[in-house]
């Protein structure tokens, strides 16, 4: 029988707490009766045996810190990005990202010449060139000599990646040929040829 509030009435709170197998007398004598309605009104506990409103109370404490923590976060990181992204996680540091602009020469690599180390080129010593007819090239056999439109001891034409790139004199290095380079060509000089 509960009253007009849809409370229980004592005889009820009393009646409950003996099935239970609790005293009511020893309730209120302990603490009040107002434990004792407590206790009757939500006999729901944890496992730690606290009712669920002081669970439900320090659930909503721990969510609030848990989201002022989260604005702290956000304010931080938004200092430092600008505002934009996703809360960081818990022991994370924002990463900034270095700005890559080149200083100096437009024209050298931002990394330096060290990124191109490794890059293969073909490199091709001219010695001279001829003119030939097709008869001339099919008579071609071993021992036969080939004219060349440069003199004996003038600078041969180094080419990288078929762009003359240098000159140089023709040596003999241990019984192989090579060339030391005498003049880099400059482009301009490249491009008048």
């Amino acid at each position: 029988m509960t009253d007009e509030h849809g409370l229980l009435s004592q005889e009820e709170i009393n009646a409950a707490l003996a099935e239970a197998g609790l005293d009511p007398e020893a309730l209120v004598g302990s603490g009040g009766r107002e434990q004792a309605a407590v206790a009757v009104a939500d006999p729901r506990v944890d496992s730690a045996g606290r009712p669920f409103d002081e669970v439900a109370a320090a659930m909503a404490e721990a969510i609030e810190q848990e989201r002022l923590a989260a604005s702290a976060t956000n304010s931080a990181s938004s200092a430092v990005d600008g505002g934009a992204g996703a809360p960081l996680p818990p022991g994370a540091t924002p990463f900034s990202i270095p700005e890559l602009s080149s200083k100096g020469s437009d024209s050298a690599p931002a990394g330096g010449i060290d990124l191109l180390r490794d890059v293969e080129l073909n490199v091709q010593i001219e010695l001279g060139r001829s003119r030939m007819l097709v008869d001339d090239v099919l008579r071609l056999g071993e021992g036969s000599v080939v004219e060349l439109d440069k003199l004996a001891g003038d600078p041969v034409d180094v080419y990288v990646n078929g762009r003359l790139v240098a000159r140089g004199e023709v040596l003999v290095l241990n019984d192989n040929f090579c060339v030391r380079i005498n003049d880099i060509v400059r482009q301009d000089v490249e491009e008048a040829n």
